[in-house]
């Protein structure tokens, strides 16, 4: 009986079985052979779609055309094993000689190992098989002549699947501020502010999807091209850039210091001409974080010049005003103020407790002006513009930080420290921005780091300086200000700045940096900087230089900042003629009389006299030199003595038209550059030279 039921039950699962099978079967046979077209019309369209092509981005120029960032195009070299006009006995023929050649090109594999590998792709069936990753233009045009690649895609089955990449050509230089694209698609610098004029717009292609999820392009001639974005050309000078870069390096090693940042600003524009950030990772520098633009800290000493232009302006501080230093402590509530000169500076005029950077001269006398109104003074800060963003089109741009009376974290103690520099945080760039002000007249400009945008060659945009405040406080204080920031260098503290060619204004810093949110002896960091601009009768470029925590040869914003700016003016100041000719000019002021070119003494003498200007005359000569007196215009005879005619004249500073006569005169051939006055010879004044030499002269 119980064998009868095992024999049912078993039956049973039997017929299921072979039921469910014959299901299977006829689901098969329906599917393949009824709705089979159906399907497969589905999977290709499943497989098979438009897919975007990202465009070239457009180049980044420096100011004289060089390019700081660039697309260079990168490929995937892959190899379709099964195109239409590939036959077995082509590829055989071909195999050998392919492999020779892409071994000795890539020199990853041997030539018995591409052969393998090739066979193997083509007995699998392969239609993308990847040949070799990250392979430039230049390659791929020497692939395109190897055997079997040298028939074309539907022969020889070469496939390249192109991509840039951005390359920066002076690598660090300014790379921070230039800025880079993430595989997320996040930009930073000038790579995200101005991108809506560099990612060009998106194309589209049909692709196939292969097993592994791999695309395959198809040439249906039905896609679309990418459009390549248009080129902005920056403010920055490399020139200047490189000896920035090295300036700011070599002292910060000398000082063993974190970071450090410059910034150089044309005064009349806010254009940048040189920005750099460098950090230290193990023993060298890198360009890791942009702190010009996103790093707000306090300012410290910088920012009282600020302080008493608001005390300036609003009636309440005369430069002549007297503190008493109190040895060089103050007592303010529960904290003591303290200067940096042990003892203090006694009773001193309020100008000097500029130029010296005293502390308590400098918080008594805004807390005397201010204590009770303090809301005043804030207000002065923010009307000056010292509370707001610079909002330059770099994204990143820290905002400033300053309280308001009756604010979280305002004390009875804040009013003086902010006079210091205290209880505000502001970035490198935006005190740059103040400092560039009071250099430029009151006007407020706004950084720029890009002049225009074109296309094809063609302009398609320019940006104009920008005025943020046409008068950030009254002349009168100006005029005062101008005085105190050349005071510093000239008898306070940076007097090792001095320049015997031309003026420099500015202001040292030297900041406590708080680490963990304490101002005690071992978390204490020093910040170091110098600001001011150049040349200080006639400015041209600001400057700010700003090392973070240096270890080393002292934390002092004299010497520490101040000689990486001081070697950049120089340079700059070194290789601007029309900046020397802007400061003879400015020299000559008042009683002074005009600065003239070099060249024949009785031209000069008859435009002097048809001037009324007086001259006098040191030894006599058909040609001359001149140089500005108090009184009068100093004639003195240059040139070479007849008795040595096969000497090189001295043409340096005379007009063209009269160093052409004096050298033709002694039988030397001329060639000349430019225009304007003769700046540099190619013989030097006073060797010998037979007549029939030739001679190059510069002019500017």
């Amino acid at each position: 009986m119980e064998n009868k039921q095992l024999r049912a039950r078993a039956n049973m699962v039997y017929f299921s079985v072979v039921l469910f099978a014959m299901a299977i079967a006829v689901k098969l046979f329906t599917i393949q052979l009824v709705e089979g077209d159906k399907w497969r019309a589905r999977a290709e369209t499943v497989s098979t779609t438009y897919r975007i092509v990202q465009p070239d981005r457009g180049h980044i120029y420096s100011e004289d055309g060089r390019l700081l960032a660039t697309s260079v195009p990168e490929y995937d070299v892959r190899m379709d094993m099964m195109p239409n006009g590939m036959t077995d006995e082509l590829f055989r023929s071909k195999v050998d000689s392919l492999s020779v050649r892409l071994a000795d090109l890539f020199k990853d594999r041997t030539a018995s190992e591409y052969k393998r590998d090739l066979t193997d792709a083509r007995y699998r069936k392969e239609r993308y098989y990847l040949v070799k990753r990250n392979v430039d233009h230049t390659q791929v045009q020497v692939l395109r002549t190897f055997p079997l690649f040298d028939l074309g895609r539907y022969r020889g089955g070469l496939v390249t699947e192109k991509r840039t990449v951005r390359m920066r050509p002076f690598g660090r230089l300014a790379s921070r501020s230039v800025g880079y694209v993430l595989r997320d698609s996040s930009k930073v610098g000038l790579e995200g502010g101005y991108d809506q004029w560099l990612r060009g717009v998106t194309g589209r292609r049909l692709e196939r999807r292969l097993t592994g999820g791999v695309w395959m392009p198809i040439d249906n001639g039905d896609g679309v091209d990418p459009k390549p974005g248009s080129d902005i050309h920056t403010t920055i000078d490399m020139n200047l850039q490189d000896v920035a870069d090295a300036a700011l390096e070599d002292q910060l090693r000398k000082h063993g210091a974190q970071y450090g940042t410059l910034v150089v600003m044309e005064v009349a524009t806010g254009y940048i001409k040189a920005i750099c950030n460098l950090t230290r990772k193990d023993s060298s520098y890198v360009a890791d974080l942009n702190y010009a633009i996103s790093q707000s800290t306090e300012p410290g000493s910088t920012f009282k010049l600020a302080s008493l232009m608001v005390g300036l302006d609003d009636g309440l501080i005369k430069a002549t005003d007297t503190v008493d230093t109190q040895k060089g402590q103050v007592r303010f509530r529960d904290r003591i103020m303290r200067d940096s000169h042990e003892g203090g500076y006694g009773r001193i005029t309020v100008q000097r407790a500029f130029e010296l950077s005293s502390n308590t001269g400098i918080s008594l006398a805004i807390t005397k002006a201010y204590e009770k109104d303090p809301k005043r003074f804030v207000d002065g800060l923010r009307r000056m513009g010292l509370a707001n963003r610079t909002d330059i089109m770099i994204p990143g741009e820290a905002t400033p930080t300053m309280r308001n009376p009756g604010e979280k974290g305002w004390s009875g103690v804040s009013l003086p420290w902010m006079s210091i520099g205290y209880e505000v945080a502001l970035t490198p760039l935006q005190v740059l921005t103040f400092y560039n002000a009071v250099a430029n007249n009151g006007r407020f400009m706004q950084p720029q780091f890009v002049d225009h945008v074109s296309r094809n060659g063609k302009t398609t945009e320019r940006f104009e300086p920008k005025e943020l405040n046409p008068a950030i406080c009254s002349k009168a204080t100006l005029d005062i200000v101008h005085g105190f920031l050349q005071g510093v260098v000239d008898s306070g503290t940076a007097t090792n700045l001095k320049n015997a060619h031309f003026a420099i204004a500015g202001k040292t810093g030297t900041a406590q940096i708080a680490r963990n949110g304490s101002y005690k002896s071992e978390g204490l960091s020093y910040q170091a900087s110098f600001v001011g601009y150049f040349p200080a009768d006639a400015p041209k470029y600001s400057c700010i230089v700003v090392v973070n925590g240096p270890t080393m040869s002292g934390y002092y914003g004299n010497v520490v900042a101040g000689p990486i700016f001081q070697n950049i003016a120089d340079k700059i100041y070194s290789n601007r003629l029309e900046m020397q000719q802007d400061v003879l000019l400015a020299e000559v002021k008042g009683p002074r009389t005009p600065i003239t070119l070099s060249g024949h003494t009785g031209d000069i003498r008859r435009a002097m006299e048809g001037l009324n200007i007086p001259v006098i005359v040191e030894g006599e000569g058909e040609w001359t030199s001149t140089a500005a007196g108090d009184t009068a215009v100093v004639l003195s005879a240059r040139g070479i003595p007849t008795m040595a005619m096969d000497r090189v004249p001295n043409v340096l500073g005379m007009g063209l038209r009269d160093a052409l006569y004096i050298l033709e005169n002694r039988g030397l051939r001329v060639r000349f550059q430019g225009n304007g006055m003769v700046r540099k010879q190619s013989l030097s004044p006073g060797t010998k030279a037979p007549a029939g030499s030739t001679i190059t002269i510069e002019l500017t």
